[in-house]
């Protein structure tokens, strides 16, 4: 990294760190959401940012973390009077085992992603979502059916990660959005860290040589379906991931959010931030996320924006029509994202710099 990146992450990483000691539960709240947001964001632009797979079915893979770590975490029978199964693990192990099972759902899908690429792929995702739909309505056992389950809090290190029992840090009492908030920060990090390795080094390069020249990743000897499949696995465990940090957050799994609403945000999010960079994908999920959740939050003093029935657009319906119009307006004017639009405006400021530089510099003929 450059001195200035390291100085930027820095100072984002000591602001994220003392947030939980100011910030109302509101807003740790659409934080958590964005966290879990941006690691499930992360993963799906490993596989279409940065290797030009499209995929509609990333909602499937955060509903198999979501619902896989609630099972494997869940004593068996409870659930209000119904015969949830459960098989009590530690939480921690749980959440591992979640992500190894988002993991093995996109194996076993992986040979046909290995084999198709675009709008065919496309469409065969979107068909993981209505069977993921069927599933978590039916399999009442496992999933609840329409009403859900209840998330176990996690367990970490003799912490819980919930309200109780109590916890004091500086004279702030820690509830579970504030102990969840370090938990969710620690999850980014390490796979946004991960998933930058990953582009950074030989992967990266033939996963964007299959994107840009698939013919000539064949001739260079890059084995061009087995990339396919392989980075398919690894932003399914990425989905996998955001489901279970969801599931935590939400604090109960429904059905209905696992849906193909859920599916296009993630590509939003992508092309809103940046395809093919992993703080592209963070700025985006952000922007996704908190947007529905700040229209709510000021629908009063906004025009148009009311709740149902009451003469204006809801606010969930505002966020989609307002993101919508910016997926429109960056494909048109700025291909790079959000990520690429900074990047842009440092650069005019370099080349008004350099003249300057230039006029201190004396030439040889001064010298002499």
């Amino acid at each position: 990294m450059s001195r200035r990146t390291l100085l930027w992450s820095a100072v984002l990483l000591a602001a994220a760190v003392i947030a939980p000691f100011y910030l109302e539960g509101f807003w740790l709240q659409a934080g958590l959401f964005a966290m879990s947001a941006a690691v499930g964001a992360i993963g799906i632009n490993l596989l279409t940012g940065a290797t030009g797979q499209l995929s509609m079915g990333h909602a499937f893979f955060l509903a198999i973390g979501a619902y896989a770590y609630v099972y494997f975490a869940s004593e068996p029978g409870q659930g209000g009077g119904h015969a949830l199964a459960g098989l009590g693990l530690p939480t921690p192990v749980a959440a591992i085992l979640a992500v190894v099972v988002a993991g093995v759902a996109g194996g076993v899908f992986s040979p046909i992603a290995g084999r198709l690429k675009g709008a065919y792929l496309g469409i065969a995702t979107l068909a993981l979502v209505f069977l993921g739909q069927h599933l978590l309505f039916n399999v009442e056992p496992v999933t609840g059916g329409f009403n859900g389950r209840a998330v176990p809090p996690m367990e970490l290190f003799g912490l819980v990660f919930a309200d109780s029992p109590a916890l004091v840090v500086a004279q702030v009492p820690f509830g579970a959005l504030e102990r969840l908030w370090f938990l969710g920060l620690a999850v980014v990090v390490c796979a946004g860290l991960f998933a930058r390795g990953v582009l950074r080094g030989r992967p990266g390069r033939a996963m964007n040589t299959i994107r840009d020249h698939e013919i000539a990743a064949g001739v260079m000897g890059v084995p061009v379906a087995r990339y396919r499949a392989g980075v398919f696995v690894l932003s399914s465990m990425y989905g996998g991931l955001a489901g279970v940090l969801i599931a935590l957050v939400f604090q109960r799994t429904v059905p209905e959010y696992f849906g193909l609403l859920l599916s296009l945000d993630y590509l939003a999010m992508i092309i809103i931030g940046g395809l093919g960079s992993v703080a592209g994908a963070v700025i985006g999920a952000v922007f996704i996320s908190m947007l529905p959740q700040l229209l709510t939050r000021y629908s009063d003093a906004l025009p148009l924006v009311a709740e149902p029935g009451s003469g204006g657009v809801s606010p969930a319906e505002a966020a989609r029509i307002l993101y919508g119009a910016a997926v429109v307006v960056i494909v048109l004017f700025l291909p790079g994202g959000l990520f690429g639009l900074a990047g842009r405006l440092r650069l005019p400021l370099g080349r008004r710099a350099a003249p300057v530089l230039a006029t201190k510099t004396p030439s040889p003929d001064t010298r002499n």
